[in-house]
């Protein structure tokens, strides 16, 4: 054979592997709104940056026929290429070879480029779209599971991680993408879960559909599983450009920092009007975000996941920042189970990541009653604490409105390392609201009188004078806990001022194999 030879079977072969399992299942693919592994890697990447890895890897199973069908590539595209200018890599689960399940070969190329990734300090992109284990392949599909997983938590903090979701992923499958940063999830066209709906109905008796099970609302309401819904696939691949964005390329180099025309000197007027007269009127805090941040852009994570906060990134003078806010809009912005795992999270990614954290509190406290207690809210609400007080980038805090209680401590509070603390003018800082303060400290004295009048008129004497003394943020600022209160049309100033000053910023934790956070 020469040389002309040699190069066509080599243009031949590429062009067999990129066809994948044929014609026919692209079709398939595409007739369930879907698309084809490297149709999305093409989305994703900027144009023609695209490096393939082991295109011509082959399984090496013998048994239950399958020697007879082999198709190159076996069934996941892997290699790297570029998001603006950045190196990152990538893999993408081809579901029209063997319904892109995971064999011996299939698991070692996705090892493969996680490796390199480790190596060249860059992000992992994985787009899982499988049926799970290749079940003729039995126990080496299992391993080969756990070897990325074991993967997966290594990179944990140290590269970030994002996984897509385009199709199924059941099963152990389910747990390479639940140790990573983010997972997007395409609305109507993926689902996870450990067990399927046939099991599930053969072992408990439900009866329950695919979408209800694992779907992404599911996963993006209920679970909190899924950080990103996209509408389809499409969406969701310029979602992760956009996240990316934000992110460092490892925890050993600081984001980059975007061009802004953005006055850093933009007062917003109406900021001073935003706080409600009654303490108990919910507002938007999003309103407030989308006034102080780089152009009104905030991508938030987890929307519709524990909305009674708030996290998401934005960028002010072109640094990018995470933020952290109590919704009143939602539960009146209270902590629970549920938003207290959520921001915790959110703060120990920034923090491994070194993206600077701003926090925005307006919390009556945390939510009472037996099903958040007998649920663990002590050790869940700590979690949060705990995220806080550990986290070493630079944290700015800012109080709205109400910081009651426990949640006060919470939310990055100066005892917790809160670099630089400011309040608006209408910040309430206290043990708890004026209501629940005097029926503690005067409830004798309430009891004993008869008339109801003189009841009420002494109650809300009480009531005012504990506003006097704690419905203010300068009894704060007299000890210190408060750097300044703040005009809030000028937020975006001071912010951004106070991120410039702790750009320096070192803190350390004492030498430690590990923390043992609250689990």
């Amino acid at each position: 054979m020469g040389f002309v030879d040699k190069i066509q079977e080599l243009l031949s072969k590429r062009e067999e592997a990129k066809l994948g399992g044929g014609l026919k299942r692209i079709d398939s693919q595409h007739g369930k709104s879907k698309l084809t592994a490297r149709e999305r890697i093409s989305i994703l990447l900027d144009e023609g940056s695209f490096e393939e890895y082991d295109m011509f890897v082959k399984h090496r199973s013998t048994d239950f026929g399958l020697e007879k069908k082999q198709y190159l590539s076996d069934g996941v595209i892997t290699g790297h290429g570029t998001i603006d200018g950045r190196v990152v890599y990538v893999y993408a689960q081809d579901f029209t070879v063997f319904g892109g399940s995971l064999s011996e070969t299939h698991a070692l190329k996705i090892c493969k480029i996680m490796d390199q990734a480790m190596k060249m300090g860059a992000p992992v992109i994985g787009i899982n779209d499988s049926g799970g284990a290749r079940i003729q392949e039995g126990v080496k599909s299992l391993a080969g599971y756990a070897e990325i997983f074991q993967r997966n938590i290594m990179a944990s903090g140290v590269i970030p991680q994002i996984s897509a979701i385009f199709g199924p992923c059941a099963g152990g499958a389910v747990y390479s993408p639940a140790l990573t940063d983010f997972i997007i999830m395409s609305d109507k066209t993926s689902y996870m879960f450990v067990t399927g709906p046939k099991v599930t109905k053969t072992v408990t008796g439900e009866d329950i559909t695919t979408e209800d099970l694992g779907g992404a609302s599911i996963h993006g309401k209920k679970s909190g599983v899924a950080h990103f819904i996209s509408e389809d696939e499409n969406e969701g691949l310029l979602l992760i450009r956009k996240l990316i964005s934000f992110l460092p390329q490892n925890n050993l180099e600081e984001p980059m920092v975007a061009k802004c025309d953005d006055p850093i000197d933009r007062l917003e007027d109406y900021l001073n009007e935003i706080i409600p007269e009654e303490p108990n009127k919910p507002y938007n805090v999003k309103d407030i975000i989308h006034a102080i941040v780089d152009y009104g852009e905030f991508l938030e994570v987890q929307r519709n996941y524990a909305p009674n906060i708030i996290t998401g990134f934005a960028r002010f003078d072109g640094m990018s920042v995470g933020i952290v806010a109590n919704q009143p809009n939602y539960l009146a912005g209270v902590l629970d189970i549920n938003s207290s795992r959520k921001a915790a999270r959110f703060v120990r990614f920034c923090d491994a990541f070194n993206i600077p954290i701003l926090t925005l509190v307006d919390v009556p406290g945390f939510l009472p009653g037996s099903s958040q207690e007998y649920g663990g809210i002590i050790i869940h609400g700590a979690k949060l604490m705990f995220a806080y007080g550990e986290a070493t980038v630079p944290k700015v805090t800012i109080t709205l409105r109400k910081s009651y209680g426990g949640a006060h401590d919470v939310m990055s509070s100066k005892q917790l390392r809160g670099d630089i603390n400011y309040a608006w003018p209408m910040a309430e800082i206290a043990v708890m609201g004026p209501a629940g303060a005097i029926e503690i400290l005067y409830g004798r004295e309430i009891a004993q009188i008869a008339d109801e009048k003189e009841k009420e008129k002494f109650i809300k004497e009480k009531e005012q004078e504990y506003r006097d003394k704690f419905a203010n943020p300068y009894n704060a600022a007299r000890f210190g806990y408060i750097d300044d209160v703040i005009e809030p049309r000028n937020t975006r100033f001071r912010v951004i001022r106070a991120f410039q000053t702790l750009a320096t910023k070192k803190d350390t934790n004492p030498p430690k194999k590990h923390s043992n956070i609250p689990l």
